[in-house]
């Protein structure tokens, strides 16, 4: 019996420091974080957000998305994310103050969404077709534009390129996927996987990096002939609906319960899906989302935790540290140093 004293005391005091060193003092560390300011007070970082952002959360937890993607970028000297370009930083505890809950996830069966709202391409990157007249019909790709017409070599690989490759002598079937080539002039409705997808997963880094992510400066994003442009609202829609039709390999379940297929009354919808193949609906027919995956598509696009932080250096404002620049004489710009090249915003 004089021992059980001891032995309770032991129990509770073990359960004790645990409480204090993993709850207490975290909360007392970083449990009042303030969003971060200029010396104005009009940059401000990070932002509470509302609306159908807020909307989008739920439908993602509810879906289960948390379990097979993460919200956060690790350092650089512990993990490949920064150079996956998944981002410019590692994440802090400041990005998630506003966030109920935090979706920070354990397993990465796909890429890391932290930034995901920083990749999309601003609308003047992603111009219409000249002299489109609207969205290309269901099952047929997009015809090109006259600037992409003039440039045989990615016609020839049934993939356009938003910019030529960075480094020169660089051919153009050497920046695509290896499993998604088709011959010269035949349109397909796969898409080469995207750089995340390709570079998705290991915490140890062992999953192969895509060959944009490979050559410093590569262009982003690609463009896949017939589909939206990478990382797009629209093109998220697409990947919602039909995973497998921008990566053949995806092992993400297609969410068309998000979607409604209705008959087209009068002209097509604006909103309706760029669909070819066996995804595309039968003819007078197209597929639109509803207002949950609408409310999705916003919350992926505002992902993005790309704004630099003072007390976190970032990887773009880092100094280069690549070789000199290819000679003027040599006819081409010189490439990009590596690791001076920043993601696209998201």
């Amino acid at each position: 019996m004089k021992g059980l004293a001891p032995l309770f005391l032991g129990i509770f005091g073990t359960f004790a420091f645990s409480w204090i060193g993993l709850t207490v003092i975290p909360t007392w560390q970083i449990g009042h974080l303030s969003p971060e300011s200029d010396e104005e007070g009009t940059d401000i970082y990070p932002r509470p957000q509302s609306g159908m952002f807020k909307q989008g959360e739920h439908v993602y937890a509810a879906n289960g998305c948390v379990y097979c993607h993460t919200q956060q970028v690790r350092a650089d000297y512990i993990a490949d994310d920064i150079e996956r370009k998944w981002g410019t930083r590692r994440s802090t505890p400041r990005d998630y103050i506003f966030d109920r809950p935090v979706f920070l996830g354990k397993m990465r069966m796909g890429q890391d969404l932290a930034n995901i709202g920083a990749r999309a391409p601003a609308p003047e990157e992603s111009p219409a077709p000249a002299g489109a007249a609207g969205p290309a019909p269901q099952g047929v790709a997009a015809p090109p534009s006259a600037a992409q017409a003039a440039s045989p070599a990615p016609a020839t690989q049934g993939a356009a390129v938003s910019s030529p490759p960075s480094s020169p002598g660089t051919s153009p079937a050497s920046a695509s996927s290896p499993n998604a080539s088709p011959p010269p002039g035949q349109q397909t409705g796969v898409a080469s996987p995207s750089p995340g997808q390709l570079a998705n997963t290991t915490p140890g880094g062992s999953s192969p990096v895509a060959p944009s992510a490979q050559t410093p400066g590569a262009p982003w994003p690609i463009q896949t002939a017939g589909l939206p442009p990478m990382y797009s609202a629209a093109w998220h829609h697409v990947h919602l609906y039909a995973p497998r039709s921008i990566n053949r390999d995806s092992n993400m379940p297609a969410y068309r319960f998000l979607y409604e297929k209705r008959r087209i009354g009068g002209e097509r919808s604006a909103e309706a899906l760029q669909l070819s193949g066996p995804d595309a609906p039968p003819e007078g027919w197209e597929v639109v989302p509803t207002y949950d995956a609408k409310c999705v598509v916003a919350y992926l696009m505002g992902l993005n935790q790309s704004h630099s932080l003072k007390d976190v250096r970032s990887v773009a404002a880092a100094p280069a540290t690549g070789g000199a620049p290819a000679p003027a004489a040599q006819g081409a710009s010189p490439a990009p140093a590596a690791g001076g090249s920043a993601a696209p915003k998201k």
